[in-house]
């Protein structure tokens, strides 16, 4: 893993989120992408060389909304980067991590993304980024 990549928060409202973290952070949101596979409408601010990932669901029955329902609004994962997502999949199986997907899919910011279960990380959801080599 390289660095943290962002910090995930689930929110409840969207525009609204987005007008608490501009007024925060001082910037504007530099991409806002929907992501139908995960019923997620996210939202990319730059801060420094962070990034906040803000993340309302688009699906009544979908991650983010289940979230929310459990545990309110609030951070809801960490990212980090890494090399070679697949490489580091089977480490971390290898580790004893239960991780949540098989197989990387497409996630938001042009990053293949996979997710270690929080059960094997202290209650911790971690996503693992890596960037879309075209």
């Amino acid at each position: 893993m390289k660095k943290i990549e962002h910090l995930g928060i689930a929110v409840k409202n969207m525009e609204d989120s987005n007008t608490l973290f501009e007024k925060l952070l001082g910037v504007a949101p530099y991409k806002q992408e929907e992501v139908v596979s995960e019923g997620v409408l996210t939202s990319f601010f730059q801060n420094g060389p962070n990034k906040i990932e803000l993340l309302a669901a688009t699906e009544p029955d979908g991650p983010i909304a289940k979230f929310l329902e459990k545990k309110g609004e609030g951070i809801h994962h960490v990212a980090f980067e890494v090399e070679d997502i697949v490489a580091e999949m089977e480490r971390l199986k290898k580790e004893g991590f239960t991780l949540l997907n098989e197989k990387p899919k497409k996630g938001a910011d042009n990053k293949l993304v996979a997710f270690v279960h929080p059960k094997t990380a202290n209650g911790v959801l971690v996503e693992l980024c890596q960037e879309i080599r075209e």
